[in-house]
């Protein structure tokens, strides 16, 4: 309820209007029955004016108008305050998620971070519609009906009241106890939504190993507990709404009974039962809504601790400084000083006592068997993870201490696993440089020896690229991946394992395209083939996480065990 409080807080105003407005649509509807009564009442007398009449119902006319009003007018602001409150959540906890590293994002998962940002936020939405449209109306029709009620009788009022009083503490008992089954609902969606997330991402495999009956079993037993958690609730409400039900027509039952003997004896008239009948009805109708809308609020709480969790969540990896600070000319534009890495829930450390330094305008090459932690560098670089030990210095400065937006200003990264938004080619190559022209464009795919294929295309840099570029080959997408880091224009390239998806041809045309290009720009390549690195500035072995061999391809040959039996693997497959 706090996350919706502070959320709430900023649209204060348009809270005020709105139960302003659902509070005028609520007295109008009592006064209705109550103009209603007295018509009832001066007609049904032997001295009946015809004129009292006209004015009742000119009363009962404003009123309705006036009603109506509030309650369109009270539904457009309520609609417009749930879409302002959603639309401040979504922007809180996508801005929040950006600043989460990978390890953190994989602390919630990706099916549950997917469920919170779009059904946990869709189900707060609605439950602010339905607190001002359900919940905070009923205080107002309780004490006027009560009010009204008591005005004609006070037994009848009485009675009224210790109905109203009997059904609220029933809603409120179910209510704490359906909050742990709503609550245990939001986590069986998430369940579901992964096995769901799993299988279509991991179709192929599935069909592959022939595992869709196992796979379809395990989702169907996701869907059971789930209808299973749901016909429990529903059970509870449906408690609750039958005796909703039973409390109405018994409260009428007694108000026929009783009116009769107080007709007889001129206590009560013809016009106050129907009031009075109408004043139960309201009252208890609301309290009837107010509960369907109760029994929804314990999973909108929840919803609301699970968007909260999110937006409390400390990230692993913070701006230590605001500052922008000035990048002076050094001659090592990045370097690696004791560094050591391990992952928080690992037992040993990933990368031990590395230490290199990158020269301006050279290109440092990384090398290792799978799994020796030259991902993982790359990683630190770009301050994906935050190192254990040591320091990793950007011209000079400890990239801690600049923030994470300057770092990365000055970096170009390509991922083995190639990624393109959804949009065109010229959208996905100005993804890092906005300002750049298509002749810019042109000449970074030449460099990435993409440039033919695109000018083949019908629609050239216009051409549509689906969600991750799944319309593209793994080589094409892998081209457009480079293109875009050579639009970039930064300082430092770091290619991780980029070139793995070329071939040998088109990998040696890119790295001589790249050599030519670079100038004074310094290249790290991350790789596993020694073809494609051998003739870099220096060459870092990594095994097991420690640095092996520094220095260039002949050198290692000569001084480095595991860079010989790499590369001699390597020649041994190539013959």
């Amino acid at each position: 309820m706090k996350l919706i409080l502070k959320f709430l807080k900023p649209h204060w105003k348009l809270c005020l209007i709105t139960i302003l407005l659902m509070s005028i649509e609520m007295i109008g509807a009592l006064l209705v029955p109550t103009f209603a009564g007295e018509m009832l009442n001066k007609g049904s007398s032997i001295n009946a004016d015809f004129n009292e009449l006209i004015k009742a119902a000119i009363k009962m006319a404003v009123v309705s108008l006036l009603a109506g009003i509030g309650a369109i007018i009270g539904g457009y602001t309520c609609a417009r305050l749930s879409s302002e409150v959603g639309a401040n959540i979504r922007e809180s906890i996508y801005k929040k998620t950006l600043d989460l590293s990978v390890y953190d994002f994989q602390t919630f998962g990706t099916a549950s971070m997917t469920t919170r940002i779009t059904s946990d936020i869709s189900n707060i939405q609605m439950a602010v519609v339905n607190i001002f449209q359900m919940i905070l109306p009923v205080p107002v029709v309780f004490i006027v009906s009560l009010c009204l009620s008591f005005s004609k009788d006070w037994l009848i009022g009485l009675i009224l009241l210790v109905v109203l009083i009997f059904i609220s503490i029933f809603a409120l008992f179910i209510l704490k106890s359906a909050s742990p089954l709503f609550k245990k609902l939001q986590k069986l969606l998430d369940k579901m939504s992964t096995i769901m997330l799993e299988n279509i991402t991991g179709v192929r495999v599935i069909r592959a190993f022939n595992n869709q009956e196992y796979e379809t079993n395990r989702l169907n037993e996701s869907f059971s507990q789930y209808k299973e958690t749901s016909v429990k609730a529903n059970i509870m409400f449906a408690s609750l709404d039958g005796l909703s039900y039973f409390a109405v027509n018994l409260f009428v039952v007694l108000i026929y009974w009783m009116s009769g003997a107080r007709i007889s004896i001129g206590m009560f008239n013809f016009g106050d039962i129907t009031s009075v009948v109408e004043y139960a009805m309201l009252s208890l109708f609301f309290l009837m809504m107010a509960q369907m809308v109760i029994l929804t609020l314990p999973r909108a709480f929840e919803c609301a601790n699970r968007i909260n969790e999110v937006l409390e969540f400390s990230p692993e990896i913070k701006n230590n400084t605001n500052e922008i600070k000035k990048l002076n000319e050094n001659e090592d534009i990045l370097s690696f000083e004791n560094v050591s890495f391990k992952y928080p829930d690992a037992d040993e450390c990933t990368l031990e006592n590395l230490n290199f330094s990158c020269k301006k305008g050279t290109t440092t090459a990384i090398i290792g068997g799978t799994g020796s932690g030259k991902s993982t560098i790359a990683s630190l670089m770009l301050r994906f993870n935050e190192v254990t030990n040591g320091t990793i210095k950007l011209n000079g400065i400890d990239i801690r201490n600049l923030t994470q937006e300057q770092l990365r200003d000055n970096l170009s990264y390509v991922q083995q696993r190639a990624w393109l938004f959804s949009g065109t080619i010229a959208d996905n190559l100005r993804f890092g440089n906005k300002n750049a022209s298509d002749e810019e464009l042109m000449h970074a795919l030449d460099i990435a020896q993409a440039g033919d294929f695109v000018r083949s295309l019908p629609d050239k840099l216009n051409s549509y690229v689906a969600q991750g570029g799944t319309n593209f080959s793994g080589g094409q997408k892998q081209r457009l991946s480079i293109a875009r880091a050579i639009v970039k224009n930064p300082q430092l390239y770091i290619f991780d394992d980029s070139f793995s998806a070329l071939d040998f041809k088109t990998d040696a045309n890119l790295r001589k395209a790249l050599n030519k290009e670079k100038g004074d720009k310094t290249m790290i390549i991350i790789a596993q083939r020694v073809s494609t690195i051998k003739n870099a500035d220096q060459i870092i072995v990594i095994n097991e996480g420690q640095p092996v061999g520094i220095g260039k391809h002949e050198d290692l040959l000569k001084t480095c065990k595991t860079y010989k039996e790499i590369y001699e693997s390597q020649t041994k497959e190539a013959n």
